[in-house]
């Protein structure tokens, strides 16, 4: 692993010396995703030395455009947690003294352009290691989580952005953060905006990338925190052209804007949906549309460019969705297409050996009945799966192409 990082730092330290008029040489979408994403850096989980490798890289791309470091100890600013689990359990976690304390980082960078308010963007870096807690990945054997798209996709997209940044939009100041803890509870985010190397009351808005790597053939993208400030819908609608945007207004979601949204931060999230290979091994690097994520980039640079003259934007309060989500005891084992806008809850995967798959159900068919409730949304597909207990027998009705299908469920 170590011959293999050195070569790469190698690459992005002789790529430029942008303070020194040496020529930046751009780095690709793809390199960075696939440095992030590979076997080498073991699934990048919070507290091992393969995170610390993926801090290391991302410290050494922001010095190589010309970002200054803004954490605590240079680029890295370090928090200390102990997990619900146990730490030693088969994991090599950097841990203190030999308690269960992990040490996670924060990678934070800083584009100074003199001005008044600073605009954050950040991306988790971190994933799920061999497969800790949050795997859907059921076979005995540990495999290594590469997690692709979660979030190398997103880290890559900021690494993209900040090349922009650095030549223009000087309206704002610019923080970029990758990081730490995401999949642990958003514990990286929490603790920056509860411990800020800025001046948290001069932050314009925050924009996150989790999981942009897929876009599919429809162009979907979900953009969540539209009414954080009165302004975003229209800005998020404004400067589309090649996308079917779903709006969510809500500023609580699962990741890391929510920290910022409960700083009083307006918050824009961005997210091209679930798929089979969410938090398993198979999130790999082949997988990745390169393009979509280049166009989701020049998109949120737009946005960006938009708003460069609009000073500091007001914050809204917004509905906390999550609230409304009701409590289930059983499951269908199917991965729900969040971003399909039509009547019904489109299945977007299929889990073994679950109901859906014993009952015969196939990734696209759209739920539209389960028991003696229409599905018309994602919200009512959860109310009528509330109603249900282990054991449970009943009728699920799905449109398949043109035609409708029934088949029975046991929960």
């Amino acid at each position: 692993m170590k011959n293999l990082i050195v070569v790469l730092f190698l690459i992005v330290l002789t790529a430029c010396k942008t303070d020194s008029g040496t020529e930046y040489k751009s780095v690709s979408l793809k390199e960075d995703v696939s440095f992030l994403a590979d076997d080498n850096l073991e699934g990048r989980q919070t507290g091992t030395d393969g995170e610390k490798a993926a801090a290391d890289y991302i410290a050494k791309r922001f010095k190589s455009i010309g970002l200054t470091a803004k954490g605590t100890n240079g680029y890295f600013q370090d928090f200390t947690f102990k997990p619900k689990t146990d730490p030693h359990q088969e994991v090599n976690y950097n841990v203190k003294n030999g308690d269960s304390t992990i040490t996670g980082t924060n990678v934070i960078a800083f584009l100074d352009n003199k001005a008044e308010n600073t605009i954050i963007i950040g991306a988790h870096y971190d994933h799920l290691g061999y497969g800790a807690e949050g795997s859907l990945y059921r076979e005995d054997t540990k495999v290594i989580h590469n997690g692709a798209d979660d979030n190398a996709s997103g880290i890559a997209v900021l690494l993209n952005l900040a090349e922009k940044l650095k030549q223009e939009n000087k309206g704002n100041n610019y923080l970029f953060m990758a990081f730490s803890g995401e999949e642990m509870g958003l514990l990286g985010s929490n603790y920056f905006t509860k411990n800020p190397t800025i001046d948290l009351s001069k932050a314009n808005y925050m924009l996150n990338m989790d999981m942009v790597g897929r876009l599919k053939e429809d162009n979907t993208l979900a953009v969540y925190g539209v009414g954080t400030s009165p302004i975003l819908k229209q800005v998020v609608k404004a400067n589309n052209s090649k996308f079917k945007i779903i709006e969510n207004e809500s500023g609580v979601g699962p990741s890391d804007h929510t920290s910022f949204y409960n700083s009083d931060i307006p918050v824009l999230h961005f997210f091209t949906g679930q798929h089979e290979d969410y938090h398993k091994p198979s999130d790999d690097i082949e997988k990745l549309n390169y393009e979509g994520m280049a166009t989701i980039s020049m998109y949120i640079f737009d946005i960006i460019s938009d708003l460069d003259d609009n000073g500091k934007l007001p914050f809204r309060k917004t509905k906390n969705e999550s609230e409304d989500v009701p409590r289930f005891k059983v499951g269908l084992g199917v991965i729900p297409d969040y971003l399909f806008d039509g009547k019904g809850m489109r299945i977007d995967g299929i889990s073994e050996d679950k109901p859906a798959q014993k009952a015969g159900l196939q990734k696209g068919d759209i739920v539209i009945k389960l028991g003696d409730s229409i599905v018309t949304d994602m919200m009512s597909y959860m109310r009528a799966l509330s109603s249900f207990d282990n054991g449970d027998k009943t009728k699920v009705v799905v449109k398949r192409g043109e035609n409708e299908v029934e088949a029975s469920i046991e929960f």
